[in-house]
């Protein structure tokens, strides 16, 4: 199959997603991209907050012949410096075209605008005007995006479609690791040597903005170290 190239309605966006959900429930996550770089061509990116580059990665093997797959990154402004150094790595190694989006205000002139730490007296704010926002606008050329949302990562994820439809952005979401657990993680990195942020072996289980992310306890669930003693389990990017 190629890259249908004429541009889609809402309507034919949906009702791709809709049957790819279906059809490729059982399909592996190489598959699953396969199908979107086949289907989407340009109009397809690979979205990464680089907690790891697994999805980066498959991506890079599912390329289309027209180049190698977009893989759009957030820096917020508050990142650990960890991340960046991964999302360089990323861009140095892997056939990939990394992207950065940057939100429209710096973190000073935000703090100029709202005051200090917005992070601390209105986290949703901060995220909407850091992350979902610049997401918003730098999707507007595509028609599909892909995530490496898992179902076993928290009770809030565990219906995630392996392809869906983001109702929010109008445009065909895909999550081709929706169905791996962490173990399959594992095994992929230790297979292709996969870059990984070194944060999630210094005590870190899920990686966001440095200010609202903190190392998880034994037991606790993998998201327990992002906005910990607030009810925010989400940053708006995924809901």
């Amino acid at each position: 199959m190629t890259a249908i190239q004429q541009d889609r309605t809402t309507r034919d966006l949906k009702s791709v997603a809709e049957q790819a959900g279906r059809d490729l429930e059982d399909a592996s996550a190489l598959e699953i991209l396969q199908w979107a770089v086949d289907t989407f061509g340009a109009k397809f990116c690979v979205t990464s907050s680089m907690e790891d580059a697994v999805v980066a990665h498959l991506a890079s093997r599912a390329r289309p012949d027209g180049g190698p797959v977009d893989v759009v990154f957030l820096d917020t402004g508050y990142h650990f410096p960890e991340t960046i150094g991964t999302r360089d790595a990323v861009e140095a190694v892997m056939d990939v075209n990394v992207i950065t989006l940057t939100p429209r205000q710096t973190v000073a002139e935000q703090d100029a605008e709202y005051g200090p730490a917005l992070h601390d007296r209105d986290p949703d704010l901060c995220c909407a005007l850091r992350k979902v926002k610049p997401l918003e606008e730098g999707l507007t050329a595509y028609d599909a995006w892909a995530t490496g949302l898992r179902r076993d990562e928290s009770p809030t994820r565990a219906g995630t479609p392996v392809v869906g439809w983001d109702e929010k952005r109008q445009k065909v979401k895909i999550a081709p690791i929706a169905r791996w657990t962490q173990d399959d993680m594992d095994a992929y990195v230790a297979e292709h040597g996969v870059l990984t942020n070194p944060l999630l072996t210094d005590g870190y289980a899920s990686v966001g903005c440095a200010p609202c992310t903190r190392r998880v306890l034994e037991g606790e669930d993998a998201r327990a170290g992002r906005w910990a003693g607030r009810s925010k389990t989400e940053c708006g990017l995924h809901g």
